[in-house]
């Protein structure tokens, strides 16, 4: 398996899917973690491919005593506070300084909930079905303990139902409806409803100096590429350190006309749904 890896990814929905061939598991409110286990350590990666190791730190030293050497797993790092899902406690941690990492990790312990294996012993095990690495995902974490578990899992559409009206008090944003029988492969092979009412886009480019971007140029998911408004100062600087690392870009216009400068990397942003009805969007916070 080459690392980084490249994740698998959900598309939106506004209802669960329905009929035979559907696996349910709660929508975490977290940080996307790749952790994979070598001889001597463990190590984490961001959803862009990013080593993440210092960040999460507690939970590599978690795996240690848990995970095989050559297992990998995906999931959500996370953060609970009062019982509650805190996504701004997982955003300071995810965005500490080294010297500042291991004071938020006391105040902020992580957790992992993880949702799929994808090497067990050195196998890939990617081209299986999701039953099966569900399957391999319980046998590696048998037994294992917070910080450390598996999402829970159904195949019971109503108990999924029951799961995204109750667990929105604790933080749950939704739920990912997955196929049995699909494979793990690096595009949107999974469906999310969600509470709340943001999509997904891609960054394709930034307006302003790269250190602080003004404004982001982002692919939606129906194909059009427009202009945010004025992004926040945290979010910009969150922009910022993934524009300055992607490099130099080149001039390119949206579908509006509008000019921009674009960037790579991978980077991911969650948008305000609806607003890009008058051509531009709000930028709610940075996927990485």
């Amino acid at each position: 398996m080459e690392f980084p890896v490249a994740v698998a990814l959900a598309e939106s929905v506004p209802t669960l899917p329905t009929g035979p061939g559907w696996w349910f598991e709660p929508k975490f409110d977290g940080h996307r973690l790749v952790m994979y286990r070598t001889e001597e350590t463990v190590k984490c990666q961001a959803r862009s491919g990013r080593m993440v190791t210092a960040t999460w730190m507690d939970l590599a030293v978690a795996a240690q005593s848990v995970l095989r050497p050559g297992t990998v797993l995906d999931g959500e790092a996370v953060v609970w506070v009062d019982g509650r899902l805190d996504f701004a406690a997982a955003e300071a941690r995810r965005n500490a300084t080294p010297r500042r990492a291991s004071a938020l990790a006391a105040e902020y312990p992580a957790y992992y909930a993880v949702w799929d294996c994808l090497a067990v012993d050195g196998v890939d095990l990617r081209a299986r079905p999701y039953v099966e690495r569900r399957a391999a995902l319980l046998d590696v974490l048998a037994g294992a303990r917070p910080p450390i578990q598996p999402v829970p899992a159904t195949e019971d559409v109503e108990v999924a139902r029951v799961w995204f009206e109750q667990l929105q008090a604790q933080g749950v944003q939704g739920v990912v409806a997955k196929r049995a029988a699909s494979p793990y492969g690096a595009a949107r092979i999974w469906r999310t409803a969600r509470h709340s009412e943001t999509v997904e886009a891609a960054v394709v480019g930034y307006v302003g100096p790269a250190v602080q971007p003004q404004r982001v140029a982002v692919l939606l998911p129906d194909g059009r590429r427009v202009l945010s408004r004025t992004v926040i100062a945290p979010v910009a600087a969150e922009l910022a350190r993934h524009i300055v690392q992607a490099g130099p870009g080149r001039r390119a216009r949206t579908d509006d006309g509008e000019v921009y400068t674009t960037t790579g990397g991978g980077l991911t942003v969650e948008v305000v749904a609806g607003t890009a009805r008058h051509g531009h969007v709000s930028v709610a916070r940075v996927r990485a």
